[in-house]
Order: C-alpha cells, then sequence, then structure tokens
C-alpha cells in the first residue's frame, strides 16, 4: 500500500490562484482522437482526449501543464502519432470541459482514477497494454503519482519541465510559502522519485526560468531506476521547449518509448 499524502495546505485559495489557470473549452475533438469525460467524484467528470494511432501502438497517458487544456495539444499529439505512440491527454477538474474545481488534493487523488478508466479504455477495445505516463510542468505531479502507485502496469515514467520541491518553487515564484508551515523541501514529488523503480526519462530546458532545470536535475539524481536519463534542452525556455528543441525532444522520446 502507497501512503496517503494530505496535501490540503495547498489547498488554499491564496495558493490555489497562484498554482491553477484553469479556462473552459468545449472544442470537439480533431478526426483522429476522441474525447471523453471520465469520473472522478460525485457529479464531478474530468476531461480528456485520445489520439490513436493504431490498437498496436504503445500509449502515452499525458497531464498538462497549468495554463493549458487537452485542445491544446490537437496540434502536438500528431506527432506523437507520427512516431507510432497513442496520446491520451488528461485535463483537471475546472479545465476544458471538466466538472468541479481545481486544488492540489483532487489534482493528485484524480490522477490513478483517470489511469485506471484509461486502462479499461485501452482493455475494452483491445489496445496494446503498453503503457507509459508522462508530466508537463504541473503534470509532473500527478504522473509521479500514478507511478509511485502503478509501477508494475507502466512501462515508463517521462517528466518535461517537472519539479521536485513545491517549497522551492513557490519560493522561486515569488510565494512566501514559509507561511503554509511547510518544513519537508522534498515534498511532494522527490521523495516518490526514490521509490520509483521503473524506466525513466527527465527532460527540462537549459534556462527554464518558471520551473529551473536544478528541478529536473534533482528529480533525475532522486530517481531509483538503474534505467535513467536525463536531457536538457539548449537554449529553451519553460513554454518553448519543443519549439527550440522539436527535433531532439521527439527523437529522445520515441528511443524512450521504443527502448
Amino acid at each position: 500500500m502507497t501512503e496517503q499524502v494530505d496535501y490540503s495546505v495547498l489547498d488554499r485559495p491564496e495558493v490555489l490562484s497562484f498554482i491553477f489557470f484553469p479556462r473552459k473549452d468545449l472544442t470537439t475533438a480533431p478526426a483522429n482522437a476522441s474525447d471523453y469525460l471520465i469520473p472522478v467524484d460525485k457529479d464531478v467528470s474530468v476531461s480528456c482526449r485520445f489520439y490513436v494511432h493504431s490498437q498496436r501502438a504503445p500509449s502515452v497517458i499525458y497531464f498538462h501543464g497549468n495554463g493549458e487544456v487537452v485542445s491544446d495539444y490537437d496540434h502536438i499529439a500528431p506527432i506523437y502519432n507520427q512516431l507510432g505512440i497513442n496520446l491520451f491527454v488528461a485535463d483537471y477538474q475546472g479545465y476544458g470541459a471538466s466538472q468541479g474545481t481545481p486544488t492540489f488534493s483532487n489534482m493528485i487523488s484524480d490522477a490513478p482514477v483517470i489511469f485506471k478508466a484509461f486502462e479499461d479504455i485501452l482493455n475494452e477495445n483491445h489496445y496494446s497494454n503498453d503503457i507509459l505516463v508522462m508530466g508537463r510542468s504541473l503534470g509532473s505531479a500527478s504522473a509521479i503519482e500514478i507511478a509511485y502507485q502503478h509501477q508494475k502496469q507502466l512501462k515508463g515514467l517521462i517528466i518535461e519541465s517537472g519539479f521536485a520541491s513545491v517549497i522551492n518553487l513557490l519560493l522561486h515564484l515569488g510565494f512566501p510559502a514559509e507561511s503554509l508551515g511547510l518544513k519537508d523541501a522534498e515534498f511532494p514529488n522527490l521523495a516518490k522519485m526514490r521509490t520509483i523503480t521503473i524506466p525513466t526519462l527527465i527532460i527540462h530546458g537549459e534556462y527554464d526560468s518558471l520551473i529551473p532545470p536544478t528541478e529536473g536535475k534533482a528529480l533525475f539524481e532522486n530517481a531509483a531506476s538503474s534505467n535513467k536519463n536525463l536531457i536538457i534542452i539548449p537554449d529553451a525556455e519553460h513554454n518553448d521547449i519543443i519549439l527550440v528543441g522539436m527535433e531532439r525532444y521527439f527523437k529522445t522520446i520515441r528511443q524512450f518509448v521504443f527502448g
């Protein structure tokens, strides 16, 4: 059994307004994709979009950044499909077509529920059970939570522009984290990484000013996997990492997914 962690200290309004930037989006899926509403609580469902290459292809379940929604991946997912990868992108409560309100607690608790629903979708439709989990920026917390709880069902973990310590991140961004009474500099991601032994890939921009590359390096150094890799994309910032380093970014992901 994995230990349950209390995230309620991060659910204060002043923290939530600092972390989450939800926006509604009701656009329909493009031709190669399907939309899903996954129930995560009573009367609350989270929107997800599944971009399919083929039934035999490996699948990546993906958690995006704090200012994004699934439709932002309509132009990125085809690249994954061209590489032979299915991409399943999940929103958070209050984002896209999702119901509910985003909090750190429900973001973490929803992630394994969404993962289980995705497993069911794959099984019911006779897809390959080769699954990897990926998180970008804020989504690193959701991805690491799934890897922490469900290593046996996963082929690998990918973190892009992720953070190790929420205290260090808040302080870096100018939020007075001391006022929250948080003392554990390893909370929430770093301690979990020490228990995750599946193949792990960390990607970070060299000049990321929102989440410094020292955070990505800390995740890499503390990952328990014997098969781990850290890729720093030269000249890349937080939000232009794909644009600046597209060839290396996707070449690295393809090599990692297909071994």
